[in-house]
């Protein structure tokens, strides 16, 4: 990995809508330990997770793979032979970085520039979206979804990461203001958290966990569960039992 740059984005500017460019892409990796609480262990638990289900000879997808943090932990956490790391992103300067980041992989990674919502899921045994399917449109979650369910082998698992929203308006405000005081005690300002906050609305559109959970569950995933949350994130592993 190169030498992080920090986000300072947000001072600068205000009022564009949220874009995965170059100038996203200069700082991301800063951007998004500095802005999600828990991200480290989530990358670290997709290792672990890898090394109990991955399954020989079988395909790792990390859909919207940003500049290869979740590629680089499933390959990190194989224990079985054959395997091949998928890293799909849909921005050519995420993935050119990606390219960089991930050239000592132990296991191959192969990236692809595509839509993931184009991509054929094929023989998966792990497949993750981290902090990927709250950027994409509501009414299209569902298939996309559906068809990493019908290219998943049995016993294989997805591990799905995101920004929610809590349907208790009480229990709303206190997250956000939670997520908020956090982001300032990792050095942002009081006005790039609310020009980031404006950036991203309409952007990234969270969804109530019980949302996500029935939304697995009509894909076809037998068991879901919710294995971690601080404040208004969270990951949930899915079995394709």
């Amino acid at each position: 990995m190169i030498k992080k740059a920090k986000d300072t984005l947000f001072t600068q500017k205000e009022g564009m809508p949220f874009a995965f460019d170059a100038e996203v892409t200069r700082v991301f990796e800063d951007m998004i330990q500095r802005s999600v609480p828990g991200y480290g262990l989530t990358l670290q638990m997709i290792a672990v997770i890898a090394g109990l289900y991955a399954q020989k000879n079988s395909k790792l997808y990390d859909l919207g793979c940003s500049l290869g943090a979740s590629s680089l932990a499933l390959a990190h956490g194989i224990k079985v032979e054959g395997c091949e790391v998928v890293g799909v992103d849909n921005s050519e300067a995420m993935l050119a970085q990606c390219h960089r980041n991930t050239k000592q992989s132990p296991v191959s990674i192969v990236l692809q520039q595509d839509d993931i919502q184009n991509m054929l899921i094929e023989d998966a045994s792990v497949v993750v979206l981290n902090f990927t399917l709250q950027f994409i449109a509501k009414e299209e979650r569902q298939a996309l979804l559906t068809r990493i369910y019908q290219g998943m082998r049995q016993g294989g698992v997805l591990i799905l990461s995101e920004k929610v929203c809590f349907e208790d308006g009480f229990e709303q405000q206190q997250h956000i203001a939670l997520h908020e005081a956090f982001k300032k005690a990792q050095g942002y300002s009081e006005l790039e958290v609310s020009r980031k906050r404006q950036s991203l609305e309409n952007v990234l559109i969270p969804e109530p966990i019980s949302a996500h959970h029935a939304r697995l569950k009509d894909a076809g995933f037998d068991e879901v569960q919710t294995w971690f949350q601080c404040f208004n994130f969270v990951s949930v592993l899915a079995y394709k039992v």
